[in-house]
């Protein structure tokens, strides 16, 4: 099945909570209504004509206004594959986990929620995976302003490209 067909599908089940389809190339995808993507990510796993048994890939990003999470799903009994998406605010993200649907959530979610400082609720272990524990905020945000230090560290690094240039003349 192409992707257009599977969103098709599941926007036939689930109407109004399939809040956008659009048909962009490489990657057709379907914004669904964050109360609504556990129930989408269960019937598209669970459907027989759909199948997905796999979240290859879950992904957040900050477009200033909002941040998305990005679902990759993939059926290796039918070979297909389709891409979800959900819309939050910036002030505070929060949906639920799909960790009971696809265990690979786990570890996704972490670092989304540790870099973009998405909430998952319901999420069985919900804590940083990259940075350390006591790290304020998150820095894969545009809104993140680096510390100048971390316990007496400091994080300013000089640019390897002024360093190149004066090495030069």
């Amino acid at each position: 099945m192409e992707a257009l067909q599977i969103l098709e599908r599941v926007k036939s089940r689930f109407g109004d909570r399939v809040l956008e389809i659009s048909e962009k190339k490489p990657d057709p995808f379907a914004v669904i209504e964050p109360g609504a993507i556990v129930e989408v990510g269960r019937f598209m796993n669970e459907d027989p004509e759909l199948a997905m048994d796999c979240l290859s890939n879950e992904s957040g990003v900050d477009y200033k206004d909002r941040i998305e999470v990005v679902y990759h799903l993939f059926s290796y009994t039918h070979r297909h594959g389709a891409v979800l998406k959900v819309k939050l605010p910036r002030d505070n993200p929060s949906v639920a986990t799909l960790e009971g649907v696809w265990k690979s959530a786990n570890w996704m979610e972490r670092e989304i929620f540790d870099l973009l400082g998405v909430n998952f609720e319901g999420h069985s272990d919900l804590r940083r995976i990259l940075m350390p524990e006591d790290w304020i905020g998150h820095p894969l945000r545009k809104d993140f302003v680096e510390p100048a230090e971390y316990h007496g560290i400091s994080t300013v690094r000089e640019s390897p490209i002024v360093r190149l240039d004066t090495k030069k003349k």
